[in-house]
C-alpha cells in the first residue's frame, strides 16, 4: 500500500525522492485522468508543462504517459514554461485541463503537481476532493503508454507554448509604448521559468531589460526559495541601486507570482502591488467590474471599490476560491496576499509576467516611478502597512483554534476589535480599517499571522498581539 496523497490549494507537492516519486506522480495523474474520463472527456486533449526544478521534465513525461494510457491526448511543452503560459495554452488549444510539474515558490527539495481546469484556472475544492478520491492506492492501478509510442502515434505532441501567449499579451496592452519609454528594468526570474520572458517581450526599443538569476539552477543560490518576498529578493534590491534601474520585477519559480522593488531598492509589498494594480485598472485603463480578493489581502481594494462604485468580493485563501469566483462574476481582477494576480480577458490564473508588464505600463502612462505611484495610490486611499509572521506551533491544532475563538480580545495592537470572520482562519477586523488574520498551514505545523493597518507604528504590536491570542507568546 502506497502513501495517501492529499491535495492542497493547487494540487500536490512533496519532497523529491521521499514522497515525491515517479510512482506517486503517476498515481496522481491516474486520479486526474479518471476525473476527466469520468466526466465524458476521453479522447480530449490535456496540456502538460514543467518548471526548472530537478527532474521536472522527466516527471512531466511520466504524466504524459499516464494520460495517454487512459485514452487522453497530450500537448507536452517543449521546454520549461511559465505557469500562466501553460494556463493560456489550455484556452488556445481548447484543452480540457492541464498538469504543471512545479513546486512554484517552495524550497529546492520539493516538486509539485498543479492541476488546472478547462479555463486554465485552479480547480475548485470539490473537484480537488474528487481527484483525490480517484488516486489509486498503489502503482498497480495506473495505466500508461511509453512516451515514444505516444509521440509516434500522435497521441502526444510536443509544442512551443510561447507564440500564442505573446500574441495574447499584445492584445492586452501596447507593448510598443513600454519599449519606447526608455525605462531601465531589472528582472529577477529567481532561477525559474520567467527567465528571458521580459527581455523577449520588451526588446527592440529604448527600454532595456537586465536579468539576474537567469539560468537553470535547481538549488536556487542566494535565496532560501524562489519566493518573491524578502529576504529572497534582497540581492535584486541591492542590484537595483547598483545598476540604477527604474524598477525591479521579480517572478517566482514558475512565474505566476510577482514581486516589485522600487527605484530606491525598497521592496513594494504584495498588498501594495495589488492596490496599485486595482488603481491601474480602474483609473488608468478606465475599466469597471468586480474585484475578487482573498480575505488575507488589502482593504485598499475595498476603498477603491467604494470610490469607483465597483463590487468587491472576498474569498477564502487560494486561487481555488479566487478563480471560480472570477469566472462567476466576470471579474476585472483577482488576487491574493502571496503576490498572485489575475486579469479579465485573459485566464483566471495568476500571471506574474502580465502583472509586471501592467506595472510598467502604469509607470509609462503616468510618467512616474514606483515610489511615486505609491504616493498617488495613498493620496486616494490613505497609507496602508502590512507584515506577516510564520511560526511553528506544537500541540493539537484543534485546541489551539478553540483558544483563538475563545480569546475574544477587546483590543488588538491598541485598536478596538469590531468583528471576527472565521471563513478561512480567524480574521479580526479592527476599528482603524485594518485587520489581523491567523491561519494554519494545511500541510505542516506552521501558523501564519498577518496584519494590515493604517498606522505604521502599530504593525509589530498587532502581530505580537496575534501571537498572544494564538498562545505563542
Amino acid at each position: 500500500m502506497s502513501s495517501v496523497i492529499r491535495f492542497g490549494t493547487d494540487g500536490w507537492r512533496g519532497r523529491i525522492a521521499e514522497d515525491y516519486t515517479f510512482d506517486n506522480v503517476r498515481r496522481c495523474t491516474q486520479g486526474f485522468a479518471k476525473y476527466l474520463t469520468g466526466s465524458g472527456l476521453k479522447g480530449e486533449w490535456v496540456v502538460v508543462g514543467y518548471d526548472q526544478r530537478f527532474h521536472s521534465e522527466n516527471f512531466a513525461a511520466a504524466v504524459a504517459e499516464v494520460f495517454v494510457g487512459n485514452g487522453l491526448n497530450v500537448y507536452l511543452t517543449d521546454g520549461a514554461t511559465p505557469t500562466p503560459v501553460i494556463a493560456y495554452s489550455v484556452l488556445n488549444k481548447q484543452a480540457v485541463g492541464a498538469v504543471n510539474i512545479t513546486a512554484s515558490h517552495n524550497p529546492p527539495t520539493d516538486n509539485g503537481f498543479k492541476v488546472r481546469n478547462q479555463y486554465g484556472g485552479a480547480i475548485d475544492p470539490e473537484g480537488l476532493k474528487e481527484i483525490e478520491a480517484h488516486i489509486p492506492a498503489s502503482i498497480d492501478g495506473v495505466h500508461s503508454m511509453p512516451l515514444k509510442d505516444a509521440l509516434d502515434t500522435g497521441k502526444c505532441v510536443r509544442f512551443d507554448a510561447a507564440p500564442s501567449y505573446v500574441e495574447q499579451i499584445n492584445r492586452l496592452l501596447n507593448l510598443q509604448s513600454i519599449k519606447d519609454a526608455g525605462l531601465k528594468v531589472l528582472a529577477d526570474p529567481m532561477w525559474g521559468n520567467g527567465i528571458g520572458w521580459l527581455t523577449k517581450l520588451l526588446q527592440g526599443g529604448k527600454t532595456s531589460v537586465e536579468e539576474i538569476h537567469n539560468m537553470r539552477n535547481p538549488i536556487f543560490p542566494e535565496m532560501s526559495r524562489p519566493e518573491p518576498i524578502p529576504p529572497n529578493v534582497n540581492v535584486g534590491l541591492r542590484e537595483t541601486i547598483t545598476r540604477g534601474a527604474d524598477v525591479l520585477l521579480i517572478t517566482d519559480g514558475d512565474a505566476d507570482r510577482l514581486g516589485v522593488g522600487d527605484e530606491n531598492g525598497q521592496f513594494v509589498d504584495q498588498l501594495r502591488v495589488y492596490g496599485l494594480l486595482g488603481y491601474y485598472m480602474l483609473e488608468v485603463r478606465g475599466e469597471r467590474g468586480t474585484i475578487v480578493k482573498t480575505l488575507s489581502t488589502t482593504n485598499m481594494l475595498n476603498k477603491l471599490g467604494k470610490i469607483y462604485d465597483v463590487p468587491v468580493v472576498e474569498t477564502g485563501v487560494g486561487f481555488k476560491y479566487v478563480a471560480p469566483k472570477m469566472i462567476e462574476t466576470n471579474a476585472m481582477i483577482g488576487g491574493e496576499e502571496s503576490g498572485g494576480y489575475a486579469f479579465r480577458n485573459h485566464v483566471p490564473e495568476r500571471d506574474g509576467i502580465l502583472a509586471g508588464l501592467y506595472i510598467l505600463d502604469m509607470m509609462v502612462r503616468l510618467g512616474k516611478k514606483p515610489s511615486q505611484l505609491l504616493d498617488v495610490l495613498f493620496e486616494k486611499v490613505g497609507p496602508h502597512y502590512y507584515d506577516r509572521i510564520d511560526t511553528p506551533f506544537s500541540g493539537d491544532r484543534g485546541m489551539r483554534e478553540q483558544m483563538i475563538l475563545s480569546a475574544n480580545p477587546e483590543t488588538i495592537g491598541g485598536f478596538r476589535m469590531i468583528g471576527l470572520d472565521a471563513t478561512d482562519g480567524y480574521k479580526f477586523n479592527l476599528e482603524d480599517g485594518g485587520w489581523l488574520l491567523i491561519r494554519f498551514s494545511g500541510t505542516e505545523p506552521i501558523m501564519r499571522v498577518y496584519c494590515e493597518t493604517t498606522h505604521q507604528d502599530k504593525v509589530r504590536d498587532i502581530l505580537h498581539d496575534g501571537l498572544r491570542v494564538a498562545g505563542i507568546k
